[in-house]
């Protein structure tokens, strides 16, 4: 049977994902077999406790890639004329929003 020909019931055979008549695809064996297994916990603590932790953070930092002493003088800079711009851009509307109440305030 082809997918344009109808099935028993006359209706056009579903595609892709449907079920076929209404029979679910799943069995509750397969269904169990499917489920994730969940691990058991080796200890009580996450993370490995107090003890681990110091060692982590050394192994973590390890693997930083640290800027050179030009590359954060070049971010340094940048962040610089970036607080200017947006000091200047808020400072003009600032005023300008304080020159607009004074004239619609005073008579």
């Amino acid at each position: 049977m082809t997918e344009d020909q109808p099935n028993q019931a006359g209706a056009p055979r579903p595609t892709g994902k449907r079920q076929l008549a209404g029979v679910g695809t799943t069995s509750s064996s397969s269904y169990e077999a499917k489920k994730a297994i969940k691990p058991e916990p080796e200890d009580d603590k996450p993370g490995g406790g107090v003890v681990h932790f110091v060692p982590e953070v050394v192994s973590e930092v390890r693997k930083v890639i640290w800027p050179t002493a030009r590359q954060m003088l070049i971010y340094t800079l940048v962040v610089f004329a970036f607080l200017i711009v947006v000091t200047a851009l808020v400072s003009g509307v600032d005023f300008i929003a304080g020159l607009g109440v004074e004239k619609i305030l005073t008579p």
